[in-house]
């Protein structure tokens, strides 16, 4: 993950009559442009060496423009094959913009607003001739006083203990990874949120399921995921402990009735900073997690044997340490875990289901200038099931990024 440089201009109420566009009330005396990002591209290396063709059916391997040819995903690590194919991408499609706005209003108060796109994991787009994609959301969002309206990263995740990764992640097995839209309140290091809600369930038996293990995506949620957060400072040590409660939901015989369990999650986090190297853990676990945790590995709920919804446990480590040999010249190691209590019921009910999941990085990043960064990563990561078939991914990563 990457941060950006800005570049900021003003719009003033001079410049607004020279341009002929109207300034209203409100919309004070003088606006801040900023706008930035970074240019970057990614050259993967992959051995699936448990990819078999025909046998993995999912569309890691057969198409170039997969999400699991982007960046890792800890779900479709193939498991269980004989094969041994190495596979080579190149592709730009991380870089990034962005563009904020900070404008200072006649009551006294500072409004925000922030958009930001790239072209990352988006369905269009081919290798055949052109590269062309379609940009994607990131974030689009306003601040106004303790308010934030709008998408931007949920308030469960810590930003802080983000590794630095040639991948696009890095620690993704055992970390909260998620952006949604939302209504926000903050308090010096205190914050609470109201967020999107969003199901997901593991098709059973229970359901009439004739492919097991199927994610069903409900669209039945009615409550808003609410979240709470406190950041804390000491020294060289920042922390956070943040909690999430929500309502999973789904209409399991579609009747319009809907069946809803509980689901929570606690998680905590911390860096600690020694000289120019730094440290950094967290550790996530809850019921009915689901898509807050490695990127949605596993579902929040299934349907049981009585046809009502019941959470499913999991819980995430990671860890990362960055070492500056130079000034310019730096090495990170990185490591994340998942995994979940699928109890006998879900077992029995939706047959062989990924037990845990789990990536061991290391990286070298040289930055000549301070905008500028080379970089090149090796890693191994692991797949497992519930019946003991399991599967790795080797890769190589480089990349260049110029930051603007």
């Amino acid at each position: 993950m990457a941060s950006s440089k800005t570049n900021k201009f003003k719009y003033t109420a001079a410049a607004a009559a020279v341009l002929g566009v109207a300034s209203f009330g409100a919309q004070a005396q003088e606006t801040d442009f900023d706008f930035g990002g970074y240019v970057k591209l990614d050259m993967l290396v992959s051995d699936y060496a448990d990819y078999e063709s025909g046998k993995n059916t999912s569309d890691f391997a057969t198409s170039s423009g997969s999400i699991a040819r982007q960046q890792y995903i800890p779900s479709v690590t193939p498991v269980g094959g004989d094969g041994d194919d190495l596979i080579t991408d190149f592709h730009a499609r991380q870089s990034r913009f962005f563009f904020t706005t900070n404008t200072d209003l006649d009551n006294g108060e500072t409004l925000t607003g922030h958009i930001e796109m790239d072209f990352q994991l988006t369905p269009d787009g081919d290798e055949r001739i052109s590269n062309s994609y379609n940009p994607r959301l990131r974030q689009a969002f306003l601040k106004y006083g303790n308010w934030t309206f709008g998408q931007t990263w949920s308030n469960f995740q810590d930003l802080n203990i983000l590794a630095e990764s040639v991948d696009f992640i890095g620690i993704t097995d055992g970390i909260i990874f998620n952006r949604q839209a939302q209504i926000r309140y903050t308090s010096g290091g205190f914050s609470a949120s109201i967020e999107n809600p969003e199901t997901t369930v593991t098709e059973t038996r229970a359901n009439g399921a004739t492919a097991l293990g199927d994610r069903i995506v409900s669209s039945d949620g009615f409550m808003p995921d609410v979240t709470f957060k406190y950041t804390g400072k000491s020294d060289n040590l920042t922390w956070q402990a943040s909690a999430l409660l929500r309502q999973l939901t789904y209409d399991v015989t579609q009747t319009g009735d809907d069946e809803t369990t509980f689901g929570y999650g606690v998680s905590f986090g911390a860096k600690y900073t020694f000289g120019m190297d730094d440290i950094r853990a967290s550790i996530t676990t809850g019921s009915g997690l689901g898509r807050y945790l490695g990127l949605n590995t596993w579902n929040g709920a299934y349907i049981d044997a009585n046809g009502e919804l019941e959470a499913i446990d999991s819980t995430g480590i990671s860890f990362a340490y960055r070492h500056f040999w130079t000034e310019k010249l730096r090495s990170n190691v990185v490591y994340s875990r998942g995994w979940a209590d699928n109890d006998e019921a879900l077992l029995a009910l939706a047959g062989d289901m990924t037990e845990y999941t789990q990536r061991l990085a290391f990286n070298l990043m040289y930055s000549p200038a301070s905008n500028l960064t080379f970089g090149a990563e090796i890693s191994q990561a692991n797949r497992e099931t519930e019946a003991n078939v399991d599967g790795d991914l080797n890769r190589l990563q480089l990349m260049a990024m110029y930051k603007f």
